[in-house]
């Protein structure tokens, strides 16, 4: 059973957002055991959905539509779903119901556009959207099913998880997928795949192995369709660990801070940062995940020298004398962040991230990290590139790495 994805809006084909909607439902579906043939996405044009829609049906089982549903006049993807299955627009008594209660827990005032909210396909079964006024509308033709959902991310999330996903697996018998995830760096994806090219060569016709490289690490995914290869799958992914022992970072598919935060907490250690060309972003990573105030205490984000001296308590001669960006002044700022946050742990970073600021000795992409755990430190530079945002997210990245090695070696 083959499922397409068309997200739909010009403000994707502009750039102006980014389609993460596509690949939240690809991944979710493809754990469920379907799987993903393509993603298309169109602009809120009536006749390149209608082209989009015709070329999915043909070559998946379930069409998945996302966006294109509320009440402005950009939004034509029901009235074009009802050219497409000569169909007619009904009032729904029922969907109105539901809006009336959204607004009324919100204490929004209903008017006539999100009031035409509630008009639908009448030959369509109609699914209540419990996080917005759009609804859910669910077409089967032809043992073919197409679903239009709202565009925004939580709306969307709410429905899958709730509706769709529940209703795909009762109507179809989705195939297994198995995998298994490896989280290697230190090494590049060319001599990554020199290194597996015997291991590659000798997997079965019907196992993948996908590499995913991302900012300094590299995630490879070894995967099969139906249970029936589970043996095979445990015997393929002790081969591959013995091969990547020496890059092995985890056993996992979770984002770093994730496995960061993990580590930390199993070993009750708190952790701070002090950052200075990521800008705050190191923070941010680790407490996105749920739960980081179990060990994250804080941070400082010394951009300016004088935020360094007069916060961090580095001596100016010092910052004067090695520049702000070098092995004396990071091991500082990671020694005097864990002293004032009383962490076990720290992280500091100093960088040059660019695009200007460089010089001969120090150019564009320099980047000193320090990380500290107790009385051990463990400095290094690094040379990264000219991009900016390529250096934040790599210094980051690199950063949260160095630490989560420095913690796998603590006894």
């Amino acid at each position: 059973m083959k499922i397409e994805i068309i997200p739909v809006g010009d403000e994707i084909l502009i750039g102006q957002i980014t389609d993460t909607n596509s690949a939240w439902m690809a991944d979710k579906l493809t754990r469920k055991g379907f799987e993903i043939n393509a993603i298309t996405t169109v602009g809120d044009c009536a006749q390149d959905i209608i082209g989009a829609i015709d070329t999915a049906l043909l070559r998946a089982d379930v069409v998945l539509m996302t966006g294109g549903v509320g009440p402005t006049k950009d939004d034509i993807t029901k009235k074009t779903l009802c050219e497409y299955f000569q169909d007619q627009l009904i009032f729904s008594e029922d969907v109105l119901k539901n809006i009336e209660q959204l607004f009324a827990r919100k204490k929004y005032t209903l008017n006539e556009l999100t009031r035409n909210q509630a008009f639908v396909p009448e030959n369509c079964f109609v699914i209540q959207n419990k996080a917005g006024t759009a609804p859910i509308l669910w077409f089967e033709r032809k043992n073919k099913i197409l679903v239009s959902m709202p565009g925004v991310p939580f709306e969307m999330k709410t429905a899958m998880n709730n509706e769709i996903i529940p209703r795909l697996q009762k109507h179809f018998l989705p195939v297994d997928y198995l995998k298994c995830s490896f989280l290697v760096s230190g090494i590049t994806e060319s001599a990554l795949a020199l290194l597996l090219t015997g291991f590659e060569n000798r997997l079965p016709a019907n196992f993948s192995l996908a590499y995913l490289p991302s900012y300094g690490l590299i995630r490879l995914r070894l995967s099969a369709w139906g249970n029936e290869n589970l043996s095979e799958l445990e015997l393929q992914k002790e081969k591959l660990k013995q091969l990547l022992e020496h890059i092995l970072i985890d056993e996992s598919d979770k984002p770093i801070e994730t496995i960061l935060g993990e580590k930390l907490r199993s070993k009750k250690l708190s952790i701070s940062v002090a950052e200075s060309c990521t800008g705050g972003n190191i923070a941010h990573r680790i407490t996105l995940v749920p739960g980081s105030s179990d060990y994250f205490e804080g941070g400082i984000v010394s951009y300016s020298n004088s935020i360094k001296t007069n916060v961090l308590n580095i001596n100016s001669a010092t910052i004067e004398k090695q520049g702000a960006v070098s092995e004396e002044v990071v091991e500082l700022m990671a020694k005097h962040i864990s002293k004032t946050m009383q962490t076990d742990c720290s992280i500091a970073v100093s960088g040059i991230a660019g695009p200007d600021g460089g010089t001969p000795e120090k150019p564009v992409g320099t980047v000193w990290i320090c990380t500290q755990l107790h009385n051990k430190i463990v400095t290094q530079k690094y040379q990264f590139g000219t991009s900016r945002e390529e250096n934040i997210n790599r210094a980051t990245n690199m950063a949260i790495l160095q630490m989560i090695e420095m913690v796998n070696r603590e006894v």
